[in-house]
């Protein structure tokens, strides 16, 4: 198979766990239907990825890169606040788990960003990096790193929470502006009026 055909087909195979993980969720990406939907045979993503992990981390992958981007996107030339910028950061991402369940679920399994051979945690890091970065700005007295980890496992345990309808239930919030502002302001401060 020429270098180019098989880059292509590499692609192809990821193109299609995208679909699949974004219209049917995380159970439904076995090598098999991946293959099927693609059209070849079900041992082809085996020569372009020799185990099931390398595939979901390649899939997983084109995750944190569009959450990167609609991020850089949303922020634009960053003339606002380190504050206002986290605020439209937090709700980018948590517009995207909400929009993006089965692949906000695969991003972060915890076997796929441990195995370091995968690449995957370097995918995650640009999306983490502009957090510690705008914390460091709005906070500059506190380590950017730890308030940026607390924040963003604050924020994915909002997604997560508001996906299964907990904080709905809990807080009678009908919309998650609410707890984006709290969570911000648990993180950062109160903001002053």
């Amino acid at each position: 198979m020429s270098d180019e055909r098989s880059a292509g087909l590499r692609s192809r195979l990821v193109d299609v766990g995208v679909e699949l993980v974004t219209s049917e969720g995380v159970q439904a990406l076995s090598l098999r239907e991946i293959a099927r939907r693609a059209g070849v045979s079900h041992g082809a993503p085996r020569r372009h990825f020799p185990t099931h992990l390398e595939l979901l981390s390649a899939i997983a992958r084109r995750g944190f890169e569009d959450l990167a981007a609609r991020g850089a996107a949303a922020i634009g030339d960053g003339s606002a606040s380190p504050r206002e910028q986290l605020a439209t950061l937090g709700r980018v991402y948590l517009d995207f788990a909400f929009t993006n369940r089965g692949m906000h679920e695969l991003m972060f399994r915890h076997d796929l960003l441990d195995s370091g051979r995968l690449g995957l945690r370097e995918a995650s890091l640009p999306v983490f990096g502009l957090l510690v970065d705008l914390v460091g700005r709005a906070r500059p007295d506190v380590d950017a790193r730890h308030v940026a980890g607390a924040l963003l496992a604050n924020l994915y345990g909002i997604a997560q929470l508001w996906t299964w309808g907990s904080l709905q239930l809990t807080t009678g919030a009908v919309d998650f502006a609410p707890l984006l502002r709290t969570a911000l302001d648990a993180h950062l401060g109160r903001d002053e009026p």
